[in-house]
C-alpha cells in the first residue's frame, strides 16, 4: 500500500538528514570543495522543507506508523540506531580514532533502515540502507586516498543518497 503522508515524510526527514550529512562533510575537505558542498547543502533542505509542507498539509492521510505495534517497532528501531550510534562514537574519541567517527554514524544509519523496511513495507529502504552502508566502508579508503578527513566523504555520499531518496519521496507522493 502506499502511504502519501509516509512519502512526504521521506522528503522532509530524508532531505533533512542529507542537509546535515553534507553539513558533516564540511569539517575537513579539500578547500577547491567547499563552496559546491555548500551549494549541494541547500538542496535536500528545500526538499526537506517541501516535505515538511506536504506532511503537514496531509496529516490526516493515513501512514504505516498507525498501528500501535507498528509504531512501537519503529521507536525501538529508532532508539536502538541512537544508541549504538552513541556508544560507538564515544568508544571512538576514547581511542583517539574521531576520523571514524562519521563512517560509524553512517553505517549505523544505514543498518537501520534494513529494520525499517518492515516498519513501512518499503522495499527500496533496502536499497537506501545498502548505499549508506558501502559509502561508509568506502569512504575510509577513498578519504585516504584522496588527503581527505573520512566525514569529507561519508557526508558528501550519505548527503547525496539521502536528496535522492528525498527526490523519491517527492515523485512517489505526487505519483499517487
Amino acid at each position: 500500500m502506499d502511504y502519501l503522508r509516509d512519502y512526504a515524510m521521506y522528503a522532509a526527514i530524508f532531505g533533512m538528514f542529507g542537509f546535515c550529512w553534507f553539513g558533516w562533510a564540511q569539517e575537513n575537505p579539500r578547500s577547491s570543495w567547499r563552496k559546491y558542498i555548500g551549494i549541494a547543502s541547500a538542496l535536500p533542505l528545500l526538499v526537506s522543507l517541501a516535505g515538511i509542507y506536504l506532511s503537514v498539509t496531509n496529516w490526516q492521510e493515513a501512514t504505516a506508523l498507525s498501528g500501535s505495534d507498528t509504531f512501537r517497532s519503529y521507536l525501538i528501531f529508532v532508539f536502538i540506531e541512537f544508541f549504538l550510534a552513541a556508544i560507538g562514537a564515544v568508544l571512538l574519541i576514547k581511542l583517539k580514532k574521531t576520523d571514524y567517527v562519521a563512517p560509524w554514524i553512517l553505517f549505523i544509519v544505514g543498518i537501520h533502515f534494513f529494520w525499517l523496511k518492515d516498519v513501512f513495507k518499503d522495499s527500496s529502504l533496502y536499497v537506501l540502507g545498502t548505499l549508506l552502508v558501502v559509502i561508509s566502508i568506502l569512504s575510509l579508503w577513498l578519504a585516504k586516498r584522496l588527503g581527505v578527513a573520512p566525514s569529507a566523504i561519508t557526508g558528501i555520499g550519505g548527503g547525496t543518497v539521502l536528496l535522492g531518496f528525498a527526490i523519491l519521496g517527492l515523485v512517489r507522493f505526487f505519483s499517487i
